[in-house]
């Protein structure tokens, strides 16, 4: 049987606060917008544990739930710009560099499997 993911259990620090302030910012969006946690629930077709954990910023929360919780708020644009490789300034400069396009092991293949 396969180990349970230890990101979802014990998440780099950084990872933990950073999901942690993403819930706080969501929650207070709901409580601003003067729904319920039911209310929610309901709109982005899940359950009421499913929310509020998101709200607790916890790792196990599936990104598709935040991602909804975003659009209920109408936050998903947000959302949607992390994802933009144009705003990757990083990855732009390393892939300035020149580096090739695919990353393949160097040498040739065996058949030792």
């Amino acid at each position: 049987m396969p180990g349970r993911n230890q990101l979802l259990t014990t998440p780099p620090y950084s990872v933990e606060q950073a999901l942690k302030r993403v819930g706080s910012n969501l929650r207070l969006a709901r409580v601003r917008r003067k729904l319920t946690i039911e209310d929610v629930a309901e709109k982005i077709g899940t359950g009421r544990r499913a929310v509020m954990d998101a709200e607790k910023g916890k790792a196990s929360t599936g990104a598709g739930v935040y991602a909804a919780l975003l659009w209920a708020y109408g936050l998903l644009p947000a959302f949607e710009e992390l994802a933009d490789p144009l705003k990757d300034a990083e990855g732009i400069a390393l892939a300035s560099r020149g580096e090739k396009q695919r990353v393949r092991k160097s040498g040739e293949l065996d058949n030792d499997f």
